[in-house]
């Protein structure tokens, strides 16, 4: 089930939404809010996998929510002002959809939601899944497929991200905290603020740093603990 949820201070704007996801089976939607405050306070505690957002509203704007967020879900944008536009992609939004939004428009911002999460979920009890798990990433102009079993680590770099592989460093348009959600956690590890290392490919581990072939990748503070906590045998 897809978790969503609304902010947008117009309530007939909150309502139309609501109906829409009605329609939608796999969707599920939380909570509704008509301010980014109380928006901002759900998403410290509840996890959300999609969040209809508005720009325009008091005290703090959709735009300012957005920088707010350590772990930003997926956002579709909803106002009726175009100006934002380019400062909203530049957020790494989803969509950007004007009000007032038609069914029509709004299947087809679900639709880019399913295509841009189209990762399959590991199934307990099936010891392979991760050998053909995948995830599609956007290269260039278009998605590339790449095999979770095939990353070695993850570099992230502002408003990108190099996928490090054997084969090739694939450089995306993502966020690598878009990565650390997505990822599964006993494969993966956040080690820095600008790492992610695949587990089974660390060749060693030492007090400040991991090596993953002959590449020393540095270990942050911050993330130190919850990291060791993923490698039993230290």
């Amino acid at each position: 089930m897809i978790k969503c949820i609304v902010i947008d201070d117009e309530q007939p704007a909150r309502e139309l939404i609501a109906m829409h996801l009605a329609n939608l089976p796999d969707f599920e939607l939380l909570a509704s809010f008509d301010n980014a405050l109380d928006g901002f306070n759900f998403l410290q505690k509840n996890t959300v996998d999609l969040i209809f957002l508005d720009i325009q509203m008091p005290r703090v704007s959709g735009l300012e929510l957005i920088r707010s967020l350590k772990v930003c879900p997926k956002i579709i944008l909803t106002t009726a002002y175009r100006e934002y536009a380019v400062e909203a992609f530049e957020l790494d939004v989803m969509d950007y959809l004007l009000k007032p939004i038609t069914q029509e428009r709004f299947m087809k911002s679900i639709s880019r939601f399913h295509f841009y999460n189209n990762v399959p979920v590991e199934k307990p009890g099936i010891p392979d899944s991760f050998e053909t798990a995948y995830i599609f990433l956007k290269i260039g102009k278009g998605q590339t497929k790449i095999f979770l079993k095939d990353i070695l680590y993850i570099e992230g770099l502002k408003d990108f991200i190099k996928v490090h592989t054997p084969q090739k460093v694939f450089v995306a348009s993502e966020r690598l905290s878009y990565m650390e959600d997505k990822l599964p956690e006993n494969k993966f590890a956040r080690v820095h603020k600008s790492f992610i290392v695949a587990l089974e490919k660390i060749k060693s581990v030492q007090t400040e740093q991991v090596l993953i072939g002959d590449v020393s990748i540095p270990v942050g503070r911050v993330y130190k603990n919850e990291f060791l906590k993923k490698v039993p045998f230290l």
